[in-house]
């Protein structure tokens, strides 16, 4: 019997969903809330809210009273003519659920693309099926860039099997087989050697190519407009300043370390050292919603969530991947969309990204020097 035609790749999204409730009542789907809140804070309005929402101006507030009456307080301070504000614990609730999509994200991403993976090798041990060619493996830290080749690679139906992790973890991964390519980032200029040699002890230059994807800016997150007038680096150890870190083993974790001894600073004078967050949105969505003074990270997430940047250095992000491995079936696909015009110009319109050599080929002696 003919076997059927493989077919198409099947697509899994994952969502936090928010119920809320107390011992003895009905739950909350707060969902659509907090949409709603989202969009007044947004827009002012509670009317343009329900429109965006898909909600009667009637049923919005319906929810909105709903709301109010479980949490025993108002969500929205009401002026006549002048629109509505959220008040302090509307505002708490958009920025926690701006925090756990953030914090989320990545991780539900990962397992979304990993549970794709396990469906399509069923289907390809189907006897009826035909079989289909195997998947690329990428593991890489979360970055904007990352997420947008994510995307471009679902648009035109390329498989990938995709898993996020620190940098560290990746390129370990990727000495033992268990990837095919592994994300990390080096900074350019006074750091990039020590930075490097932490990758460099599990790269080979006769078994091991660079892809660069990326040049991109690091710096401080800092609240909208700097109300606490933070002018550098050396401002961390103010007494009292809160910080939050990136996870051990990530690359910025690392640059943090090495720009903290450049200033003499002891890690433990940062208040909130030991408090990490995975990934550059969710250091901003901390910063943003108040639980920190300053983080770390990517301009692209600053400016997503209006915060004040100050730049302290650019680095490169490279995957790295088997020299032999460059013109197999499963890799040409993502190489070939890596070195698209339409992919470089996703990556140049990120905020702080640059694209001028991406999907360049390099070898570890062009990239870090003999």
């Amino acid at each position: 019997m003919a076997s059927r035609s493989p077919p198409d790749p099947l697509r899994v999204s994952l969502q936090p969903h928010w119920r809320v409730a107390r011992a003895d009542g009905e739950p909350l789907d707060a969902t659509a809330l907090l949409d709603l809140l989202a969009t007044v804070q947004a827009t002012g309005s509670i009317a343009q809210a329900g429109r965006e929402a898909g909600l009667s101006y009637r049923h919005a507030w319906g929810l909105l009273r709903q709301a109010e009456a479980l949490f025993g307080e108002p969500l929205l301070l009401r002026g006549r003519g002048r629109g509505s504000a959220l008040t302090a614990l509307g505002d708490k609730l958009v920025w926690a659920d701006a925090r756990v999509a953030a914090r989320l994200q990545p991780l539900l991403e990962s397992l979304a693309s990993e549970l794709e993976g396990e469906l399509g090798r069923v289907q390809r041990r189907a006897p009826a099926v035909a079989p289909t060619a195997p998947m690329a493996r990428l593991h890489a830290s979360h970055g904007f860039a990352v997420a947008a080749l994510r995307e471009q690679l679902a648009a035109r139906q390329v498989p990938v099997e995709l898993r996020y992790r620190s940098s560290l973890e990746a390129v370990s991964a990727l000495a033992h087989g268990e990837c095919d390519l592994a994300g990390f980032h080096v900074p350019l200029g006074e750091f990039e050697a020590a930075a490097a040699q932490r990758y460099l002890a599990w790269l080979r230059p006769d078994q091991h190519r660079l892809v660069h994807l990326a040049v991109r800016t690091q710096g401080l997150f800092l609240a909208p407009g700097n109300p606490l007038g933070l002018q550098g680096l050396q401002d961390l150890a103010r007494p009292g300043l809160r910080f939050v870190n990136r996870p051990e083993g990530s690359g910025t974790r690392v640059l943090i370390e090495l720009l903290l001894q450049r200033q003499g600073i002891a890690p433990r004078a940062l208040l909130g050292y030991d408090n990490t967050e995975f990934t550059h949105a969710a250091v901003a969505a901390y910063v943003a919603s108040g639980m920190a003074d300053a983080g770390i990270g990517v301009q692209t997430a600053a400016h997503r969530f209006g915060l004040h940047f100050i730049p302290l250095l650019r680095e490169r992000y490279f995957f790295a991947v088997p020299a032999d491995a460059l013109q197999r079936p499963d890799l040409r696909p993502v190489l070939t969309v890596l070195r698209s015009p339409a992919f470089r110009a996703r990556v140049a319109a990120l905020k702080g990204y640059e694209a001028a050599q991406t999907g360049r080929v390099l070898t570890l002696g062009e990239t870090f020097g003999d």
